[in-house]
């Protein structure tokens, strides 16, 4: 199983940025995928999850300007990031999850600054 993250970058306060995790070895539409992000000092943290049966979450502080879809042709997980605040610097990580199992993908740099 592999998960190869990208679509990090510099940009800002207001821009928008894709991130994607593209997979190989498992087909993403039957399992929990979810972004997390570790901001430098700062514990990783969960930022939106899809569940296999389509149920999405996110956290709060990203309600209404991130995304998360799952585009099954392609195998890929993105994260659609609208209305970018320096608060969203961060590495963000794609995960993986089907019953105990779990993989991670090695992280994207997301950075926010004018």
């Amino acid at each position: 199983v592999q998960l190869q993250a990208s679509g990090g970058g510099l940009v800002q306060p207001g821009g928008s940025l894709r991130l994607s995790c593209a997979a190989s070895g498992i087909r993403l539409g039957t399992k929990n995928m979810a972004w997390y992000r570790q901001a430098p000092g700062k514990q990783r943290e969960l930022v939106a999850s899809i569940a296999a049966g389509g149920h999405l979450t996110y956290v709060d502080s990203v309600k209404g300007r991130f995304t998360i879809s799952i585009d099954n042709a392609r195998n890929t997980l993105y994260l659609q990031m609208n209305s970018l605040k320096p608060e969203d610097t961060a590495v963000y990580y794609c995960k993986a999850v089907w019953g105990t199992v779990s993989s991670w993908g090695q992280g994207t740099l997301v950075t926010v600054s004018s």
